[in-house]
């Protein structure tokens, strides 16, 4: 139980951590939150817990696929404000776009033989 504890604490705290910084300067909570912090944490959590490097190789590879459509969150998201939707709006249409674009992903893996 402690373990679990501990992580959770520490994922709570680098998300907290990157949105501290992002307040302060976004160009440097961008590159905090663009490093792939969370995927070697879990990475990390895997390994101690399973010492099964053949799952720690498939999430690497679910999680190289799956970057590519979560990207249009981030090119949406600025569009939909720039044209002067309110925020919660623009973050719900860009998500939705996103959730999609990850749909689409998986359909065309699947087309070509990559399963995740």
């Amino acid at each position: 139980m402690v373990y679990i504890i501990l992580k959770i604490v520490l994922s709570a705290s680098l998300l907290v951590a990157i949105a501290e910084v992002a307040k302060r300067s976004s160009f440097m909570g961008g590159l905090l939150a663009s490093l792939p912090l969370i995927s070697i944490l879990a990475m990390i959590w895997i390994y101690t817990e399973t010492k099964d490097v053949e799952k720690i190789s498939q999430l690497s590879m679910s999680i190289f696929w799956l970057v590519i459509p979560s990207l249009t969150l981030f090119a949406t998201l600025p569009l939909l404000l720039k044209k002067g939707l309110n925020f919660y709006l623009s973050l719900g249409i860009a998500a939705l776009i996103t959730i999609m674009a990850y749909y689409a992903m998986i359909w065309v893996l699947g087309k070509i033989g990559i399963e995740l």
